[in-house]
């Protein structure tokens, strides 16, 4: 009967939630290839983001909210593995890449969204990949990284990135969704272009797009035609990207002559399967990533996976 009853408060206390609006939203995004198995350490290994996000206060008769966001984001990418100190033996370069941006997120009325942003940092020595990689194995007891002299070097990073969301439909019983979606980066370290979709499958109905966190956009306040409402769903996100400059795999243009460099593939396809949620203020998510082969010539040439696990606390 106990164990009853607390099961009927958090429900309750669910429910109660979901009728309130939040305005702003800190998270915590965290990328790394250990939370998908305790033995890759390599390619894409580690990223780290930390955002703010809160509603304009410009309203629009075509929109139904405008989304501001901060951020702090750190990625790290290394060879096959992070210990080879032989320079000869890196399959691919080591390097990182630290910024700050600044994204506006459009959320129009015709089911529709379109975010940009701008990305300004460094990548390079001074963004302190080794410091974070040797952390990071230091927490978990692994060897620390070596190899880190010969990462790509020092250049200013400023990339401008665009996202384009269409929702195509959702089926009678509002269980199952579809969007087609679009990525497009231009800048000092990411030139490409990206064209997939994502579909949701709930576990409870699905919300809008303009108010579901799979989108980000799940933040309210007095203006807005919703309210925080309950999510549960499974999703799948393929995507095919057209890859034309990679400056963690290039070296900048900007300062070149780095002493491991590789040419990225034009083609590379990604697979993301993930389970979001909510609960009260907070959201969950738990995402498996698999990407192609990036260039030539890896020791594993298979691909590259990778898990990410997200989590966001919502304020009024």
């Amino acid at each position: 009967m106990k164990k009853k009853l607390i099961i009927l408060f958090l429900l309750l206390s669910s429910v109660i939630f979901s009728q309130e609006k939040f305005s702003k939203e800190f998270s915590i995004l965290s990328d790394n290839d250990l939370y998908v198995s305790l033995y890759n350490d390599r390619y894409y290994t580690n990223a780290l983001f930390l955002s703010y996000k809160y509603l304009s206060a410009k309203k629009s008769e075509k929109l139904h909210k405008k989304i501001i966001e901060w951020q702090i984001g750190h990625e790290m990418y290394s060879p096959y593995k992070a210990v080879v100190s032989n320079v000869f033996l890196h399959d691919r370069p080591f390097a990182a890449y630290l910024y700050g941006s600044f994204s506006y997120d459009l959320v129009y009325k015709n089911h529709q969204n379109l975010k940009t942003e701008i990305q300004l940092g460094l990548i390079g020595k001074h963004a302190f990949g080794r410091e974070l990689q040797n952390f990071v194995h230091d927490i978990y007891g692994f060897e620390r990284a070596v190899g880190w002299d010969f990462q790509i070097k020092d250049a200013l990073a400023l990339n401008f990135n665009a996202d384009y969301i269409n929702h195509i439909g959702m089926n009678s019983t509002e269980y199952v969704d579809f969007n087609v979606i679009g990525k497009a980066r231009v800048g000092t370290v990411y030139t490409d272009l990206a064209v997939g979709f994502v579909s949701r499958f709930g576990l409870i109905k699905l919300t809008d797009i303009a108010n579901s966190i799979a989108f980000g956009t799940n933040i309210n306040d007095g203006n807005t035609d919703f309210s925080r409402e309950l999510e549960a769903f499974v999703y799948v996100k393929p995507m095919v990207h057209g890859v034309l400059y990679d400056a963690t795999l290039q070296g900048s243009f900007l300062n070149t002559g780095s002493p491991v460099t590789k040419n990225p593939y034009a083609v590379k396809f990604e697979l993301e399967v993930g389970l979001q949620f909510t609960l009260n203020r907070v959201n969950f998510g738990y995402i498996i990533n698999y990407q192609t082969n990036k260039t030539d010539n890896l020791n594993f040439n298979t691909g590259n996976t990778f898990g990410r696990i997200s989590l966001a606390y919502l304020i009024r």
